[in-house]
């Protein structure tokens, strides 16, 4: 029977993006500083967690790992709900990655809402000599959009450790401050959950109409 988490918080964030573009070692230099030239495609969703301090919190991370193929999109679309951050990802050295961008920003926005916090990843900067996307090109994009770019080498892991503390940190400045407003109310009238696990989501709250994405870009 497997113990009961002490984490203060439980965040489910997404990967997202074209096939090929190397999510699935982002997230396994992330979470095991592993790294596979034979990594294949995705089939459908893959798991995995990590916990982090923030602020002195202690949060368990919910990585969910999405295929890039057209035909596993009904089986993925699912995934999103209740994801509070998202990376999308697209590879520095094909263009159609990031012509495609707007399928994935769009698949996020639609399952996972406003609110949902999302950072855009370049990929395979370890290439940076060969790369067909400029930096200023997908920065504008960001920019657009009003979400952060960073670029990414799963292959020597140059900032994959940086983009995903940033988005679990963007998170917890957005939603930490009112569920703990949240709790404290309830608290007034009944016992709090022993645990202190709080695994918000929007399918949980009312935000989504009513606020803008939290994480802008600098």
């Amino acid at each position: 029977m497997a113990e009961p988490s002490t984490a203060d918080y439980i965040f489910k964030i997404v990967l997202t993006g074209d096939s090929g573009v190397g999510k699935s070692n982002l997230l396994s230099r992330f979470t095991r500083n592993e790294f596979s030239l034979e990594s294949r495609s995705t089939i459908g969703v893959e798991f995995s967690t990590k916990e982090v301090q923030v602020d002195g919190k202690t949060i368990k991370v919910q990585i969910w790992d999405t295929a890039g193929q057209e035909r596993f999109m009904a089986i993925t679309k699912a995934y999103y709900r209740n994801a509070l951050g998202a990376l999308v990802v697209f590879d520095i050295l094909k263009a159609p990655t990031f012509q495609n961008l707007d399928q994935w920003y769009n698949e996020v926005r639609a399952n996972a809402g406003i609110d949902c916090c999302i950072i855009l990843v370049g990929n395979k900067l370890d290439q940076r000599h060969i790369r067909a996307v400029l930096s200023e090109d997908a920065k504008n994009y960001a920019d657009a959009r009003n979400i952060q770019y960073i670029e990414t080498s799963a292959l020597d892991a140059t900032n994959v450790e940086q983009a995903f503390r940033t988005l679990i940190a963007d998170i917890y400045r957005h939603w930490a401050a009112r569920m703990d407003s949240m709790k404290d109310e309830t608290n007034a009238n009944k016992q709090p959950n022993p645990s202190q696990i709080i695994q918000p989501g929007p399918s949980k709250t009312n935000y989504a109409q009513n606020t803008n994405s939290c994480c802008g870009s600098y």
